[in-house]
């Protein structure tokens, strides 16, 4: 038998996970060498106390972005994830503060509020075949504009000692516990995309909607609860920042939902639908995290940080399409 054979084997096995897997191997090359570079560029960067504060600052992203992931691979879109967010943080201050609801009663409805909205999404987007893009541009609107009139535009106080505010602020095992739930969030995600029925119906949709409705699957169906899950995440979140600042606002998550479509996509998740990976989302967002937190440390100017934020992801999708992913691309 030939030595080199098992080397040959591993080498042809090696070549076929970076071929099928190029999109994530490109994130995760792309986020080491910021990592490496900012390591460089500033002192406290790789400080245990900095990472952790990267954790807890994009636990919100990190939940959210786990269900977007399941959206885009649909094909779909949800712009009213921010908007979302923001009421769901509002209405659990008001709910607290002004009607003194227990805070488990809030975390619930908070998470149905979030629900419903999902699901009127899902279904003017599955069963009146309205294009997502329009239907959930159209709820950021009137989301976004209920949230004001519920607020009045003010920023709403949580009561003095409230429990809710663990969620935001709470440690576990030495760990913030928003990392946490956004850690679980992308591990339920990574199950149902890759290890259910449901995932593979979601993926299939993203790739031919018509041939799957006509093998007798309930397109419609797995749609709508998609974007249920869009709008329980997006509240998940809503209710994080809000119980981590002490106070909830009509103003919260103001572009969002475009840091969350830029993680999603920076992974390697197909805007066209048909392909998704959680992995690759995790990388992408801990990518934007780590940008944004790496040019606060080395005293870039504010009015510069979103700029440079924008170019660099950009330049990171690029090369992710064009140069380490070109297979891909053309059959787009």
């Amino acid at each position: 038998m030939n030595m080199s054979s098992p080397r040959l084997i591993k080498h042809s096995l090696s070549r076929r996970i970076l071929h099928n897997h190029s999109g994530v191997v490109s994130i995760a090359v792309f986020f080491i060498f910021c990592c490496v570079v900012f390591s460089f560029a500033t002192d406290d960067f790789l400080s245990k106390y900095n990472w952790l504060n990267i954790l807890r600052q994009s636990a919100p992203l990190l939940i959210v972005a786990a269900a977007m992931t399941l959206v885009i691979t649909t094909g779909g879109i949800d712009l009213s994830v921010g908007s979302t967010l923001a009421l769901v943080g509002a209405l659990s201050a008001i709910a607290l503060n002004n009607w003194g609801w227990p805070w488990p009663v809030v975390l619930l409805a908070g998470l149905a509020l979030g629900g419903l909205i999902g699901a009127i999404n899902g279904y003017f987007i599955a069963y009146e075949g309205i294009p997502a893009f329009i239907v959930t541009l159209a709820t950021l609107a009137v989301i976004r504009g209920v949230a004001l009139l519920m607020t009045q535009g003010y920023s709403i106080p949580l009561p003095a000692g409230s429990d809710f505010i663990w969620l935001g602020r709470a440690w576990v095992l030495g760990l913030p516990l928003p990392a946490i739930l956004g850690v679980l969030a992308l591990g339920l995600g990574h199950v149902l995309l890759n290890h259910t029925r449901f995932g593979r119906y979601v993926t299939a949709i993203g790739a031919n909607a018509e041939g799957v409705r006509r093998a007798g699957v309930n397109t419609r169906s797995i749609t709508l609860w998609v974007y249920v899950l869009s709008g329980m995440s997006a509240a998940l979140a809503g209710m994080i920042i809000t119980a981590r600042l002490g106070s909830g606002s009509s103003n919260q998550g103001e572009g969002f939902e475009l840091q969350v479509i830029a993680a999603v996509v920076l992974g390697s998740t197909s805007l066209f639908g048909g392909f998704g990976t959680i992995i690759g989302t995790l990388l992408g967002a801990l990518s934007i995290a780590v940008i944004q937190n790496g040019l606060i440390l080395s005293h870039m100017s504010p009015f510069y940080t979103q700029i440079a934020t924008g170019l660099i992801i950009l330049l990171a999708i690029w090369l992710n399409t064009r140069i380490f992913n070109p297979v891909r691309t053309s059959k787009g």
